[in-house]
């Protein structure tokens, strides 16, 4: 929210589950505009549980700034906003992946308007294991395919002792643990196996684990505890949400790169555009980065808005939810709280741009 101007308008906004393009949505036009407006009333988010620690980080400094806005966000995984989003039950999703063709034309068909992916929170995925007196292992592609399609079973099997010299591998079972609902966080941890590993992992990018066996459990939180719970597991989350589990360095040009804000802030700098829309901001990461500083398993998390609202209320309040999320303080706010990179000074300008294409009808 930009600071300036003498004037302070409220905006009243639906209150509760009003969606875009719904026919029941109810709220007040903007009636004047200023660089200094507070927001009031209720706007309604749901989806990725990767960015939970962010979200609530953002939601209670938006609403020290707005003190009549209420800002709801339920972490149900990417796939439930999505749909949550497409079904006209909330105003945004925050999603871990770009929208899928199908699940594009369902929201679209809500919105009545472009769906608009911000990438507003980038974040590396952990690899996070459980064993006693190991605090970090190096772990090539391949050898964390073979471990999570089961073919590597045990701990001090010679493919992690090989990259792990100087480490005491125990001779014990390894039990992978994956995401139990559709997840944006698994389909960016199968996108990176099948890229950088695809004799070891054929499987293409999906929100849904493709294998039986393992351990499966809901959302990020539930991963963390599973693997937190037993000696011996492995698994994938969000790295804000490690803790103090062990985590794995990833191949990243001729070494093995820890995640940081920083490493996963070179790794976006090397993604490439995936749509030909200028305001729509979904990028591709390279899983197989030339440069050894660049994470390659980073999330980059979106938040997915229409173009154009039925109620302009509605547009107004996620227009300036979401440009308090671009905004340095936000930016730096979430850094702080989840450990996510801060969005570079160029895409900042361009998520900031795609913002202001925000619109009532």
């Amino acid at each position: 929210m930009r600071r300036g101007g003498a004037l302070i308008v409220t905006l009243t906004l639906a209150l509760g589950l009003a969606a875009c393009g719904s026919d029941n949505a109810t709220g007040t036009s903007e009636t004047s505009r200023s660089a200094n407006a507070t927001v009031s009333g209720h706007i309604v988010g749901a989806g990725a549980s990767s960015q939970e620690a962010a979200q609530n980080a953002w939601k209670a400094a938006f609403s020290q700034d707005n003190p009549d806005a209420t800002i709801t966000y339920d972490p149900v995984g990417s796939g439930a906003g999505i749909e949550q989003l497409a079904s006209g039950q909330v105003n945004w999703a925050g999603s871990d992946a770009v929208l899928e063709a199908d699940e594009r034309a369902s929201v679209e068909k809500t919105c009545g308007s472009p769906a608009l992916h911000l990438p507003l929170y980038v974040s590396p995925v952990a690899v996070v294991f459980n064993l006693d007196g190991i605090d970090h292992l190096n772990l090539d592609p391949d050898t964390i395919a073979n471990i999570f399609a089961g073919r590597i079973t045990r701990w001090n099997d010679p493919a992690i002792a090989a990259t792990n010299p100087d480490a005491t591998l125990p001779d014990l079972a390894i039990t992978p643990v994956h995401r139990a609902d559709e997840s944006g966080t698994t389909e960016n941890f199968t996108d990176y196996l099948h890229q950088a590993a695809p004799d070891a992992w054929p499987h293409e990018a999906k929100k849904s684990w493709p294998l039986s066996g393992g351990e499966a459990a809901p959302q990020t939180a539930g991963v963390i505890s599973t693997v937190s719970g037993s000696t011996g597991t492995i698994g994938y989350a969000d790295a804000s949400q490690a803790g103090t589990l062990g985590t794995a360095k990833l191949k990243a040009g001729d070494g093995y790169v820890a995640y940081s804000p920083e490493s996963a802030a070179a790794a976006l700098d090397e993604a490439t555009p995936a749509s030909a829309d200028t305001a729509d901001l979904a990028v591709a990461i390279s899983r197989t980065p030339a440069s050894p500083t660049a994470y390659p398993l980073v999330l980059v998390s979106y938040e997915i808005v229409c173009q154009s609202y039925e109620d302009p209320a509605i547009a107004t309040g996620v227009k300036a939810y979401m440009s308090y999320l671009a905004s340095d303080k936000g930016q730096q706010l979430a850094a702080d709280n989840a450990g996510s990179a801060p969005l570079s000074a160029q895409m900042s300008t361009r998520v900031r741009g795609a913002i202001e294409t925000i619109t009532g009808r």
